[in-house]
């Protein structure tokens, strides 16, 4: 894959994530509901701020995935409902579908796409030609 076709994937993945954001934001009481199940459910492999770095998972093979990675942010919010319902095979993350209502899933994703937080480069831009 070209640099320029990895740059639109990952653009066009951002793009939708924050175009699906935008079109329904969630509610302060949405966030603050799936902070709560997250730090109850998920921070102990997740960790506090979704680096992947939780108590358990360095006991985890493979390791918990790190949720404010670009990688992770550019998945849809389809995709990552998917895998809080149904888990990932061959890794400690469970199925939620069976212990989370769907307004908890929700709620799990809005905090989750909260702890995302984009910033400007402190790298200056390179001199002008």
């Amino acid at each position: 894959m070209t640099r320029s076709a990895v740059v639109g994937a990952l653009a066009g993945g951002l793009i939708g994530m924050v175009g699906s954001s935008l079109a329904t934001p969630p509610s302060p009481t949405s966030i603050e509901q799936g902070r709560v199940l997250y730090q109850r459910h998920c921070a102990v492999c997740h960790g506090p701020e979704g680096r992947g770095d939780g108590q358990q998972a360095v006991s985890l093979s493979p390791r918990p995935g790190n949720l404010i990675s670009a990688h992770t942010s550019a998945k849809t919010d389809q995709d990552l409902l998917k895998v809080i319902a149904n888990g990932r095979p061959h890794t400690a993350m469970g199925a939620w579908k069976d212990r989370l209502s769907d307004d908890e899933q929700h709620a799990v994703l809005a905090y989750i796409r909260s702890l995302v937080r984009f910033t400007r480069s402190a790298t200056p831009p390179p001199p002008a030609p």
